[in-house]
């Protein structure tokens, strides 16, 4: 299926302080030069924050993981969990419509949709407050037909229990999710053949249905304030500020606060070694050529942080990567500002002269399969 971003964008996209300070811990997870691998919960947080995945958006967390838009563009629209188009502002609606959902009524819950949200998928209803689509198998085969209708299942549907549920959320009620037929969670339909003991002491709706209605966020939308922001993986699970302070002597602690400015600040002093082991500074230009500079974001690895590093480096063209050595590369690799070890694991040098020998347009098919 061909996903294409929305033709109506915002113009720009930023992160609420809350949900930056949540970003950042999520980026600290992961070692120095592995920024990249926070890329889906950054995506999804932006999505939860704004409703749907924007371009600004996505480009938004590209630049804060120091990825090409491209690199950033393809988890967007290949994961379908992002929406890339606006939903609705109460509750987007997704109808399971494989094998199970489909022989037990899925048809008439879409129809349902179709008549009171929108004739399309995707399609926003005429308040602006629902949107559906019809989605795969959501693995409730047993509790078929269902929905998932914001963040939770609404099971064992029929299209009157539908047409009520949605009425329900117009006016501003938050059903309790789960089965809606009476069932506690995915028991036989005619009742426990076994464990029959289990029962004792139960709370009152199944787990998933209970927590959502203790934290009443069945769909509502995370901001960044729902409880505080913990970094265990660093040793803290106080404030981010707090942990800053409290763990300032470590080193292992200062990712938390600033992953891309902060440890590469560190970084220069294991650069001397890199230097005096052979390493060099590659040859550099004041400006970039009466051309202009040449796009090194072409290059797979290298994102719109990293080509401004380069370029303050006075690298502005591929030719100029093309031409280093083994010393050069020992020095780019350790002077590199929070991506380390770049220029060595993206191989930028035999990219550079792929570039050279066969063009961009050819260098950018052969890419596709890594064939540098």
């Amino acid at each position: 299926m061909l996903r294409r971003l929305h033709k109506e964008q915002p113009a720009s996209f930023e992160f609420t302080p809350a949900n930056l300070a949540w970003a950042k811990g999520q980026i600290s997870k992961y070692p120095e030069g592995r920024q990249a691998s926070a890329i889906i919960p950054l995506l999804w947080r932006a999505q939860e924050q704004h409703g749907w995945l924007t371009r600004p958006a996505i480009e938004h967390v590209a630049d804060m993981l120091g990825m090409a838009y491209i690199r950033a563009l393809e988890v967007a629209t290949f994961y379908f969990m992002f929406q890339l188009q606006p939903v609705g502002s109460v509750a987007h609606i997704q109808i399971c419509g494989t094998t199970s959902c489909m022989i037990c009524g899925a048809e008439e819950l879409i129809a349902v949709c179709q008549e009171l949200i929108a004739k399309a998928p995707h399609a926003l209803s005429a308040d602006g407050k629902f949107s559906w689509e019809e989605v795969e198998c959501m693995g409730a085969c047993a509790n078929a037909p269902m929905a998932q209708i914001g963040k939770d299942y609404y099971e064992d549907l029929t299209a009157e229990k539908l047409r009520g549920l949605i009425g329900r959320f117009s006016k501003g009620e938050v059903p309790v999710p789960g089965p809606q037929n009476g069932r506690y969670a995915a028991e036989p339909l005619s009742g426990l053949t076994s464990l029959k003991e289990f029962g004792s002491g139960k709370k009152q709706y199944n787990a998933s249905a209970q927590l959502a209605v203790d934290i009443k966020d069945t769909v509502k939308r995370i901001d960044g304030t729902e409880v505080p922001l913990t970094t265990p993986w660093l040793g803290a699970a106080a404030k981010p500020a707090k942990a800053a302070k409290a763990e300032k002597p470590a080193d292992k602690a200062q990712p938390a606060e600033k992953p891309a400015a902060k440890p590469a600040a560190k970084a220069e002093k294991p650069a001397a070694d890199v230097a005096a082991a052979g390493g060099k500074p590659p040859k550099g230009l004041k400006a970039p050529k009466k051309g202009g500079a040449d796009d090194l974001k072409v290059i797979e690895g290298i994102g719109p942080a990293l080509e401004k590093l380069c370029n303050d480096m006075g690298i502005f063209h591929f030719d100029q990567i093309a031409l280093w050595g083994p010393a050069e590369i020992a020095w780019m690799d350790g002077n590199l500002k929070g991506f380390r070890g770049r220029v060595t694991r993206d191989k930028w040098v035999a990219q550079a002269k792929l570039i050279g020998e066969v063009g961009i347009e050819e260098f950018l098919i052969r890419a596709k399969t890594n064939n540098y």
